[in-house]
């Protein structure tokens, strides 16, 4: 049974984490600071660069990864490629023959394998999408 990696984007971690790489980014490319290799600032701003690509890679990390806010959900179950879905698009959810049903306004509707994926973390995964559906239909 596998984990799904649940992901709220309030870890302060990740947050100092882009703020120092805006920062690097920032002064690096303007050149705030003399050094005696001018190459040094181009580093800077490289590590500022590769800050940003850490961040924006951990959906790669992860085979099983969710990752919410107040607007949305992404998710990425047993696939390479992710699902984006806004809570107020989502009409209803259920569980069908192993697969997790979202559907959507218009009809359209959004399929994901939870075969191998652990109870707990389904029930986790439910419980986020009926918190959110309810909160954009008020």
């Amino acid at each position: 049974m596998k984990h799904i990696h649940f992901d709220n984007n309030k870890n302060w971690g990740w947050v100092i984490l882009l703020i120092l790489s805006l920062f690097f980014i920032v002064s690096g490319t303007f050149e705030f600071f003399e050094f005696e290799n001018p190459k040094i600032n181009k580093r800077i701003s490289a590590v500022g660069f590769l800050f940003q690509i850490i961040y924006f890679s951990k959906m790669f990390w992860y085979k099983n990864y969710v990752q919410w806010n107040e607007k949305g959900i992404t998710i990425k179950l047993n696939i390479i490629v992710s699902t984006t879905l806004s809570f107020k698009d989502i009409t209803a959810y259920h569980i069908q023959d192993h697969k997790l049903v979202i559907c959507r306004k218009g009809g359209a509707t959004s399929t994901f394998n939870i075969d191998d994926i652990v109870k707990d973390d389904i029930e986790k995964l439910q419980q986020i999408i009926a918190h959110h559906i309810a909160t954009h239909q008020n």
